[in-house]
């Protein structure tokens, strides 16, 4: 079992079947593209996806055939369609805890001047389902909407890993272990240490960009998946001191999205 399957298994679904790894593998060719890469041959996405490549051939034409794709003569290759924006769009519009989230976040920012941010997660991955930029310091990095990242480094994952069930939290180690093989012993030790944060404290704290510290606290509700909530600064304080400034910001803000939501779980 490889880790993909293992991390489906501990969420609680059923591993491929003949019955629908035709659609797996088809979201597979669409997880393919990233920013940066924006345009990619069947020979590309072959190697991304691992996938053979009279398969990926086969699925790229249905998908563009769907509309998901558009191919591009000129490249021989393609492109993500409107239809993929669409369906972020309605996602978005149709969250709940977003609706809710969002204009309490974009005051808390345009008031004390810090990054607010809302993601869930994706397999390995956080993926921000709004950030909000308000940082007097710019930073290096820049943080959109629909952005991704990684999961085993940043406070966002690591306050999901605390919240996510066991068995989900053992597989996801398990995925990183396997994948980062020497980096793991040091890295399984911050993460460690950031999960009994969040159980002990509510939030944790990382800072793996330079001079930017990033505070997240789980929103964990009973009808919704979880939501990982943070805010973070541009700064040369040390992480400790711009910690004890974010924190009554973060756990207040949470309170309020929980209160206004009104589906906390026990």
């Amino acid at each position: 079992m490889n880790p993909e399957q293992a991390l489906t298994r501990a969420r609680g679904r059923a591993t491929s079947t003949s019955a629908n790894r035709s659609l797996e593998r088809g979201m597979e060719i669409l997880r393919a593209f990233r920013p940066g890469s924006e345009v990619l041959g069947n020979g590309e996405l072959a190697e991304r996806t691992g996938l053979p490549r009279s398969t990926v051939s086969r699925l790229t034409q249905s998908l563009v055939d769907a509309g998901f794709l558009q191919y591009d003569p000129t490249l021989r290759a393609y492109r993500l369609g409107a239809p993929v924006l669409s369906l972020a769009h309605a996602m978005r519009s149709g969250s709940a805890v977003l609706q809710v989230a969002a204009p309490l976040m974009r005051e808390l920012a345009q008031r004390q001047h810090i990054n607010v941010g809302l993601a869930m997660a994706d397999r390995d991955e956080m993926v921000y389902l709004e950030s909000i930029r308000y940082s007097r310091k710019v930073s290096l990095r820049t943080v959109v909407t629909g952005q991704r990242v990684p999961m085993e480094h940043t406070s966002l994952g690591r306050a999901y890993l605390a919240a996510a069930p066991a068995r989900e939290t053992k597989a996801l180690l398990e995925a990183f272990s396997k994948r980062l093989r020497a980096n793991w012993p040091a890295l399984e030790q911050q993460i460690a240490q950031g999960i009994e944060q969040v159980r002990t404290q509510g939030w944790c704290m990382a800072s793996w960009q330079p001079e930017v510290v990033a505070l997240s606290t789980p929103l964990v509700f009973k009808s919704y998946a979880i939501h990982i909530l943070n805010v973070s600064t541009a700064t040369q304080a040390t992480p400790a001191s711009a910690a004890r400034l974010l924190k009554p910001h973060l756990m207040q803000l949470a309170a309020q999205i929980r209160s206004a939501v009104g589906d906390e779980a026990p």
